[in-house]
């Protein structure tokens, strides 16, 4: 697939087929992420790889049982957390650059997933203390996200962007840019 064709087909998937994912696509969108770039190069993020029904379901039990986050990582073979220690980056101009960091390092694994015809949903609303506690993450960490990671068993269409216009301007604030 195209780079372009990959970014407009992602999706926030939230039903999964339980079709078990091979693990050298798992391994393929964690060196996705692993390649990703990061304050200074120092690389704060970890990830996780939860596959057992044990582990998914402490995990999903961290969310409102209302929330359809919590049905797709019961119904996706795997659950990737993403978790980053601050003290592996910096704060610059009251800018934490862990959360960019990760951030980064997950949108990678996301688009690798969705080159793959993987899904996932990425996922960040949930008490982080107890999700820590679920995925017995060190304290010096936080868990940043999780997402379902799986073959999806829906089709969603695009959802609406704003337009151009709207986003990128020229020289002047407000200026619309033009190619």
């Amino acid at each position: 697939m195209e780079f372009l064709e990959v970014v407009k087909k992602r999706r926030s998937i939230r039903a999964y087929k339980p079709d078990p994912v091979e693990p050298e696509k798992i391994a393929n969108v964690l060196e996705a992420a692993r390649q990703a770039p990061s304050w200074k190069n120092l690389q704060c993020w970890r990830f996780m790889v939860i596959t057992s029904i044990e582990k998914r379901t402490a995990v999903a039990n961290v969310f409102a049982p209302t929330n359809p986050g919590a049905k797709a990582l019961l119904q996706s073979p795997v659950i990737i957390a993403l978790c980053a220690n601050p003290a592996e980056s910096e704060v610059w101009d009251s800018k934490d650059f862990y959360m960019l960091d990760a951030g980064l390092a997950m949108e990678h694994l996301i688009l690798a997933a969705t080159d793959l015809g993987l899904a996932t949903c990425w996922q960040g609303l949930f008490d982080e203390e107890k999700m820590k506690q679920a995925l017995g993450v060190p304290a010096e960490f936080r868990v940043i996200a999780v997402s379902p990671l799986g073959y999806p068993d829906q089709e969603r269409n695009p959802r609406p962007r704003k337009g151009m216009e709207e986003i990128a301007f020229g020289e002047q604030w407000g200026e619309p840019w033009k190619a």
